[in-house]
């Protein structure tokens, strides 16, 4: 696997290394060794699978926070997504900054989303159906997020927003804790 850090430190694009033939092709998704040699969290808890009927399609941007802080793995298995994340680590000097990627059926690429990253994503075509594994239980009382629009991110996002939750649409503007 190529690991490659992103501009907000501990996040990073993975690229699987594809070894392909005429059948088609092997490549390794997760790999505790390489991972833990990243110093990377190697233990996940947790996977889980969401389906997207529509292009458009917005969900976050979602966290855990203490003691549930989760790590999550992400990964598009079919169609694409723009994933997002936030770095709302406060003493970070990326704090509030954001960084998006395209994840793909066909790139394989995947997002490693730190603890005290907001994470989410728009769909870039219909029927996607994205794959991710976190570090933590889901803790409803660990849960927070923030508007996929707070003016404070400045994210941008490459469509018109065709669906997002009244929960997700309606998190309050995000107030770092000091």
């Amino acid at each position: 696997m190529i690991f490659e850090e992103t501009y907000l430190r501990g996040a990073y694009v993975i690229d699987p290394q594809i070894i392909g033939d005429e059948r088609g092709f092997f490549a390794r998704a997760w790999c505790q060794k390489e991972f833990g040699a990243h110093g990377l969290v190697t233990a996940f808890v947790q996977s889980n699978l969401s389906f997207n009927k529509f292009e458009g399609t917005l969900r976050g941007m979602h966290r855990q926070i203490a003691p549930a802080e989760e790590v999550k793995l992400v990964r598009c298995t079919k169609g694409r997504i723009y994933d997002v994340i936030v770095d709302l680590r406060p003493d970070s000097p990326t704090h509030r900054q954001w960084f998006g990627v395209e994840l793909s059926a066909e790139n394989h690429r995947m997002l490693y989303v730190p603890a005290g990253f907001a994470h989410g994503y728009q769909t870039l075509e219909d029927n996607c159906e994205v794959f991710y594994q976190v570090s933590e239980f889901y803790t409803p009382e660990c849960e927070r997020g923030a508007r996929y629009d707070d003016p404070s991110f400045g994210i941008q996002w490459p469509l018109a927003v065709s669906a997002v939750s009244p929960k997700d649409k309606n998190w309050p503007d995000y107030v770092p804790v000091l």
